[in-house]
């Protein structure tokens, strides 16, 4: 669900739980999985991150939190013992899939300059540092290159993540210790 992360635990199968959650006709979009990985006290941890991000939870009865995924992450690595997140997407009807796409793509392009990122600036992913790329439009949807290839923000991210489903690439992407959809949010609250 754009803009909302969900923080939950399971001890069945991770696939499994994401379809029992998907399925209930309370949910407006089925859930993806950003991140998933095993811990060694999933109780413990679960209550860390949540105490963590508090501050960002939209109903504190509710698991969910308006932050940007990747801040979820970097706290979660701290107890990840092994990284289990799906290569593939898990939903699985055509009108699940065609009402998340159409909700990736609501959230609107993203705008380099809006951002206030100059051409030829470069971004790094927030998983790898070492994984630049360089802006070399400031409007188009291909408006970066990345091991020189001229692509998309979330293609890249797809193809770094080895992933075989579509993915936000402002969730990975990041500049000035902000991931580009941070930087997106917080420019539109300041005007």
């Amino acid at each position: 669900m754009p803009g909302y992360v969900k923080i939950g635990r399971t001890t069945n199968n991770l696939e499994q739980r994401v379809r029992e959650l998907s399925a209930s006709t309370s949910v407006p979009l089925p859930f993806t999985v950003f991140y998933a990985c095993k811990v060694k006290d999933t109780k413990f941890v679960e209550h860390q991150l949540h105490d963590a991000f508090d501050n960002n939870r939209v109903n504190p009865r509710r698991e969910f939190f308006q932050i940007a995924p990747e801040r979820v992450v970097a706290a979660l690595k701290l107890a990840e013992i092994e990284n289990i997140t799906p290569k593939k997407d898990l939903i699985e009807s055509k009108e699940d899939r065609e009402a998340h796409e159409e909700a990736l793509e609501r959230r609107g392009k993203f705008n380099f300059e809006l951002a206030n990122i100059p051409l030829g600036t470069e971004i790094y992913f927030s998983r790898d540092e070492s994984k630049k790329a360089k802006v070399v439009d400031l409007h188009s949807s291909k408006s970066i290159e990345y091991n020189a290839e001229i692509t998309s923000l979330s293609t890249s991210a797809q193809k770094i993540l080895g992933v075989n489903y579509g993915v936000a690439g402002t969730d990975y992407w990041m500049y000035d210790g902000e991931t580009l959809d941070e930087r997106r949010r917080r420019i539109e609250n300041e005007e």
